[in-house]
């Protein structure tokens, strides 16, 4: 009887182990399940995702026009964002100060007329204090004080002077822009606002993308987009390559305002990396390597020759002819009419290069070139509809629906 007792028993606690193991077996199974449907609705809502990759030389401005996305079509940025841009602003106005300080000393070393950028004595001492502090990497909080010195130094006539001629130097596009709010950008409780943001500079690294649809996510009709910025400059583009497959379209920006440089001057500037090569040469050269991959042998190409609204006062003063790119160029007018021959010039050589660098097979993806200006909002509102518009038709027309 013991024996027979013990063997139920047995016979129990198998049953009662071999009930948990299936129980367990069939909850895996159904977590499994569960996340294969989950991958697999996630796969399918990939497929209607269209990537875009946003390319350029450094200091192209594509950094601008992604930010411009974020705030047109995406969530904008969230007031933590905006406060996380202060030192980034504050960055700038020091860096920018240093540049025209020590490229005020610079030009009165070398150029004849030295005398126009001579720094009063008045200004130098805060002129060499303010480029020591420009030179830290942990710049300072922009107090009312530092910000008068600046507001002072940046009002020397020989600093106006080195500003005039500021294609001689790497001046940021934003230093008068932020030159004229000191006042607003030392107040104790500064938080950036949307246009602070757009016009400070902070140079990409890795790859940041977002989410958007320019004509919202809730209309059926939209196309849903991911775009991806990446690093400009020569050290960053190998992290460019494991984004190429499969992308939709490239965005390239190519900063026009870079055309004319006279020994420093965008197509008259020289490169962040390399101060010995023109930019408007180094987005040549980058345009024609992107158009030459294989991997965007299918991909749509979307060029926007951005910077128009320096472009267009700068052609007026510098000759397109400075560029080695644009030795053949003749100005034919003035004004205005002078600035679309110019502007006309520039988007032929892009052009031509296009098609030069693209083989037999490729010349039939679609290739369009816009004119922008990144921090205008309504331009880049306007030129992302107009493409959007363009990879919609493409899409219908590679489904036979056109």
């Amino acid at each position: 009887m013991p024996a027979l007792c013990f063997l139920l028993e047995g016979m129990g606690s198998s049953c009662s182990r071999s009930h948990s193991v299936n129980e367990a077996n069939s909850e895996e199974n159904f977590k499994a399940a569960e996340i294969d449907r989950r991958i697999l609705q996630e796969t399918k809502a990939e497929q209607h995702i269209h990537r875009l990759l946003l390319l350029g030389a450094g200091e192209s401005g594509k950094s601008t026009i992604f930010k411009q996305i974020k705030l047109l079509f995406h969530t904008g940025f969230s007031e933590a964002e905006l406060r996380s841009y202060t030192s980034v602003v504050h960055a700038n106005v020091y860096q920018t100060i240093k540049i025209l300080y020590d490229g005020a000393k610079e030009l009165a070393q070398n150029e004849s007329d030295s005398s126009k950028y001579e720094v009063s004595p008045d200004n130098k001492e805060k002129g060499e204090r303010l480029s020591e502090l420009g030179s830290r990497l942990d710049h300072p909080f922009l107090t009312k004080e530092i910000a008068q010195d600046i507001k002072s130094l940046w009002q020397d006539s020989a600093i106006q002077e080195t500003f005039s001629h500021g294609n001689m130097l790497q001046i940021p596009d934003c230093a008068q822009y932020f030159m004229e709010n000191l006042e607003r950008l030392s107040q104790p409780d500064y938080v950036p606002t949307k246009e602070d943001v757009l016009y400070a500079r902070v140079r990409t690294s890795g790859v940041v993308e977002i989410q958007f649809s320019p004509v919202g996510e809730s209309k059926k009709s939209g196309e849903v987009y991911k775009l991806y910025d990446v690093g400009g400059q020569r050290n960053e583009r190998r992290k460019w390559i494991h984004l190429f497959e499969g992308v939709t379209a490239v965005i390239f920006c190519a900063a026009i305002s870079d055309c004319n440089r006279y020994d420093w001057f965008r197509y008259d500037q020289t490169l962040f990396e390399d101060e010995t090569k023109n930019r408007m040469m180094e987005t040549k050269e980058l345009f024609d390597w992107v158009l030459k991959q294989k991997c965007f042998e299918k991909t749509s190409f979307m060029l926007f020759l951005n910077k128009f609204d320096i472009f267009e006062k700068k052609v007026q003063k510098v000759p397109l002819s400075v560029c080695e790119w644009f030795k053949d160029y003749h100005p034919t007018a003035s004004g205005k009419q002078e600035v679309e021959h110019a502007y006309e010039f520039v988007k032929k050589k892009f052009e031509e290069l296009y098609f030069h660098s693209s083989k037999p097979d490729r010349v039939d993806r679609v290739f369009k070139i816009y004119r922008t200006t990144a921090l205008d909002q309504k331009l880049v509102k306007k030129t992302f509809k107009l493409v959007d518009e363009t990879l919609r038709r493409r899409n219908l027309m590679e489904a036979g629906l056109l």
